[in-house]
């Protein structure tokens, strides 16, 4: 009596299946459409100024560029400034800084530079700056592997360059390096946050 009764709704069932693969599908009203997902870079995030920056903490990021033979590369951690007094607030004058956040800030050539005068060898180094309320001192330093200034020694350092900083209108919501090259083996380092810009002459060898 099972077997007839499972044979009688077989071919409704059957039916009911078949009728469903041949109807075409249904749309649905409220699907979602895929998301594109994106690798977003430190140095992407930081031009990006018509976006707001919801990025939590200090990015790292880097600046490449040749000046004449030349290649050098600038790694960092930039802040952000989030609507806090920097200069004289965040960042203390007459300090030593870091001039970005955590580990020092490097500056690596594989050629000879000349800044502020002095030849600068080969090699990998810490760039430091003691911001002032007139003028600003960059630094290149031997120790390229400290935590923030803790180990600082004024020893290790291998230039010195007083420089006049740049106040502009635009606000640079994250700390950005860039490296621009000039004819005749020359080029400026750029450093700029919030409103201000420093910018120190860098020369190959």
């Amino acid at each position: 009596m099972a077997l007839k009764h499972y044979i009688s709704i077989f071919p409704a069932t059957f039916c009911l299946l078949v009728s469903s693969c041949t109807q075409p599908p249904t749309k649905q009203k409220n699907s979602t459409p895929p998301v594109e997902i994106k690798e977003v870079k430190a140095d992407q995030v930081i031009l990006q100024q018509s976006e707001p920056d919801t990025l939590i903490g200090s990015l790292e990021a880097e600046a490449q560029a040749s000046i004449g033979s030349a290649n050098i590369k600038i790694t960092y951690h930039s802040p952000a400034v989030r609507g806090r007094v920097v200069w004289g607030g965040l960042v203390p004058y007459d300090q030593v800084w870091v001039t970005g956040a955590h580990s020092a800030t490097s500056l690596e050539t594989d050629q000879k530079l000349v800044i502020g005068g002095k030849v600068i060898p080969a090699g990998k180094y810490a760039l430091f700056t003691i911001p002032g309320k007139e003028d600003w001192t960059i630094i290149i330093n031997k120790n390229s592997q400290q935590h923030l200034a803790d180990n600082y020694s004024e020893k290790d350092d291998l230039v010195r360059v007083l420089v006049k900083p740049e106040f502009q209108q635009v606000n640079q919501e994250r700390l950005r390096y860039e490296i621009f090259s000039n004819a005749k083996n020359t080029g400026q380092i750029v450093i700029s946050w919030e409103k201000l810009k420093l910018t120190m002459l860098v020369r190959s060898e």
